[in-house]
C-alpha cells in the first residue's frame, strides 16, 4: 500500500489511525454544498411555505448534528469534542440554489474536515427531504472542502474556480 493512505496497515486493511502522540491544537475546517432546485421549489423555501416548515432553519439544525454524529457514520472517523460548529444556509436567486457552508472548531489531535463535509451532507440531504414532495429532481452538487488549519499537515485553502 503506498504510504500516503494512512488508513491501511502495512497488510493493506483498515485501520484506525493512531492519533495519541499528536499534540492537541486548535483546528478548524470550512466546507461547503450546493442543491439545485426548480423556481417552484426555491420559492416555496422562501416563503417558509413548505409542508414540513422552515427548511432552511431545520437544515440548519441537521448539519449541527450531522457534525456531532460524524464517527457514527465515517467507520475510521475519530471521534471529536467539537467546540463550535456553525452552518449557514443562503439562498441563491440568480441559480436556483441553496447555498451551505459549515464551520466547525476543535482543540484536539485530529482535524475536523469530516466533520464540516458531514454537517454540510446533512443539511443537503435535509432541504431534499422537506421539498421532495414538489420536486424530486433537485441535485446536491459541490460539496468540498474550503479550508482547514491546525495539524501536522498544515493549513489548506481550497481556490475556488470562477
Amino acid at each position: 500500500m503506498p504510504k500516503d493512505f494512512t488508513h491501511f496497515n502495512p497488510q493493506g486493511r483498515a485501520q484506525m489511525v493512531h492519533v495519541g502522540d499528536k499534540p492537541i491544537s486548535e483546528r478548524t475546517a470550512r466546507a461547503a454544498a450546493r442543491v439545485l432546485v426548480n423556481e417552484t421549489t426555491f420559492r416555496l423555501i422562501q416563503s417558509g411555505g413548505t409542508k414540513k416548515g422552515d427548511v432552511l432553519t431545520v437544515a440548519q439544525i441537521a448539519g449541527i448534528m450531522g457534525a456531532k454524529r460524524t464517527p457514527d457514520l465515517i467507520p475510521m472517523c475519530h471521534p471529536v469534542i467539537i467546540c463550535g460548529a456553525d452552518i449557514t444556509l443562503q439562498l441563491n436567486e440568480q441559480d436556483l440554489a441553496v447555498e451551505i457552508e459549515a464551520s466547525v472548531r476543535c482543540q484536539g489531535q485530529t482535524g475536523v474536515e469530516m466533520e464540516a463535509l458531514t454537517a454540510v451532507t446533512t443539511a443537503a440531504l435535509t432541504v431534499y427531504d422537506m421539498c421532495k414532495a414538489v420536486q424530486r429532481d433537485m441535485t446536491i452538487t459541490d460539496v468540498r472542502l474550503l479550508s482547514k488549519s491546525g495539524g501536522t499537515h498544515g493549513d489548506y485553502q481550497r481556490e475556488e474556480q470562477p
